[in-house]
């Protein structure tokens, strides 16, 4: 493994002017569960750790605050403090669910919403350093190879998935994430955030270089319920093969609005707009839920060895959103 210098900046402007210094290849680093195994893998090219625990003026960046129309997520809140906030479990349930179900409690601890949301594939050609795509090759080796895992949407040229829990939730609560960078500050919805291989094959969101997740805002919206469930291969530390985050606004027993994700299938979060609309306005029975789970593998297209993950998708998205209706 590499020497690497530890720099620890006062505030977020000398963290990105610490990640622009000229001559030094430098990361930014929350909890670095991820991170710091890629480094040590010779995955990621950096010499120069901007370590953003040591920020004297944390403040918002590590806590969990109510704001006047919802509560802000400082993009340093662990997963394990995200998933037993009392203002998160109280009115975004699901997103405590899916911090809570990500790795396992000692990365909890330690990993940071900001990393879960930013982390890179896990696929197995990836993490081993073939000459894939997203290292500048010019092929995807699971595309014909070992492809258990990878998309059955959205693939094309890579067929990675996207591995973060949190991102399908605060996708179906309407979230805005607050991004720092050399340019100053935007905000966009966590919507717009991720990116299609066909879009850039190098990356996965549209963080431009040396920028920072500082901040994550989600609404409140009153009557909402909500709720994530994933499938695993096996119960020890492992990603989804498949997830949904399922949120409903109800007017009685009538879905007024419909939100659903999938994790685990796609290179970014995949919304289910189809099964969004179709839910509208309908009170959800059996033979609708079950409706819903085939139409939310409408369009599926599974590589030679993932197409289990088509059924297990229709069965998780049924099941899901009748166990979700059955409360209210």
């Amino acid at each position: 493994m590499r020497r690497l210098t530890n720099v620890n900046p006062a505030s977020l402007v000398e963290s990105v002017e610490r990640l622009t210094a000229d001559g030094t290849r430098a990361a930014v680093v929350g909890g670095g569960t991820d991170l710091l195994g890629m480094i040590k893998d010779d995955l990621v090219p950096t010499e120069v750790l901007v370590n953003l625990k040591g920020l004297t003026e944390r403040g918002s960046l590590d806590l969990v605050e109510t704001e006047p129309v919802g509560i802000r997520i400082g993009g340093l809140v662990t997963l394990a403090q995200l998933s037993t906030h009392p203002l998160v479990t109280a009115q975004y349930r699901g997103l405590a669910e899916a911090a809570g179900s990500a790795a396992t409690p000692q990365i909890r601890n330690v990993g940071t919403v900001a990393g879960n949301i930013c982390q890179r594939p896990w696929c197995w050609y990836f993490r081993q350093n073939f000459p894939c795509y997203k290292h500048g090759g010019n092929r995807c080796f699971s595309r014909v190879g070992e492809n258990e895992f990878n998309a059955i949407f959205g693939g094309g040229p890579s067929y990675i998935v996207h591995p973060s829990d949190t991102a399908p939730a605060l996708i179906t609560l309407g979230a805005n994430f607050r991004i720092v960078g050399p340019s100053g500050e935007r905000v966009i919805s966590a919507s717009d955030f991720f990116t299609l291989p066909r879009t850039d094959v190098s990356r996965e969101n549209i963080l431009e270089p040396n920028e920072v997740l500082a901040n994550i805002y989600v609404p409140s919206t009153p009557g909402l319920r909500s709720t994530y469930a994933k499938v695993l291969d096996r119960e020890a530390w492992t990603h989804a093969v498949t997830s949904v985050a399922l949120a409903l606004e109800m007017d009685g027993n009538v879905v007024s609005r419909a939100s659903i994700v999938l994790g685990g299938v796609a290179p970014i979060p995949w919304p289910l707009k189809a099964v969004e609309e179709l839910l509208a306005g309908q009170r959800i029975t059996e033979s609708l839920a079950a409706e819903a789970g085939r139409l939310a593998v409408d369009g599926a297209q599974p590589l030679s060895k993932n197409g289990y993950k088509v059924t297990l998708t229709e069965n998780l998205v049924r099941n899901t959103l009748q166990s979700l209706a059955n409360e209210v």
